[in-house]
């Protein structure tokens, strides 16, 4: 059985610039669609399409797969962690001692009304593994940042908060290799996408 790679894609610039956005539905950029574009030229091998189902991701998603005749699935598993009361703001909107407690402690501190930690690491691996039982070779996972996060630690047997400390700008293209059982995944390239 030969290697399997599953190519994790992060959405590109957003309508509205950078916020916190987990269940807001905020459409991509004419920027974000560019970058897109860009990275998917370089990944032409892609048999399957999973996404988010946030429009920021499906969006792009349908678009590619119905331009290269590939299957798409959504799956809220690779769906941003949800921020309550924090949705749709940006950084400079939240109380600075909420936003420093969050940025001193992203993995234990929940803001308020938010997706626990702990809750959205489970469905994020809990889909992670279904993908890989599943068989998937040659996927593209259109998904978010933190979602990127929580799988990279993963692989990586990174700590939760060293996770978060990874760079996952727009568009961000990252490969993971499958070997044949017993062989574990691997990280085989992490790059932004030229913009």
């Amino acid at each position: 059985m030969s290697d399997r790679f599953i190519i994790l894609m992060r959405h590109g610039d957003v309508v509205g610039g950078p916020r916190f956005r987990g269940a807001c539905d905020d459409a991509l950029s004419a920027a974000g669609w560019a970058q897109l574009r860009r990275a998917a030229t370089r990944e032409p091998a892609i048999r399957h399409i999973v996404s988010s189902p946030a429009r920021r991701c499906a969006d792009f998603a349908g678009a590619l797969a119905a331009e290269r005749g590939l299957p798409m699935d959504l799956s809220e598993a690779f769906s941003e962690r949800r921020f309550g009361h924090w949705e749709g703001l940006a950084a400079d909107q939240i109380p600075a001692a909420e936003l420093t407690r969050f940025w001193d402690d992203p993995v234990g501190y929940t803001p308020p009304g938010a997706e626990p930690f702990a809750a959205f690491r489970r469905r994020v691996l809990d889909g992670w593994q279904a993908l890989l039982a599943a068989g998937a070779a040659h996927t593209l996972v259109l998904t978010h940042g933190g979602t990127l996060r929580v799988i990279l630690a993963q692989v990586l047997g990174m700590d939760d908060c060293s996770g978060l400390q990874l760079e996952v700008p727009p568009a961000c293209v990252t490969r993971l290799r499958l070997p044949a059982p017993p062989g574990r995944p691997s990280l085989v390239s992490h790059a932004a996408s030229a913009s």
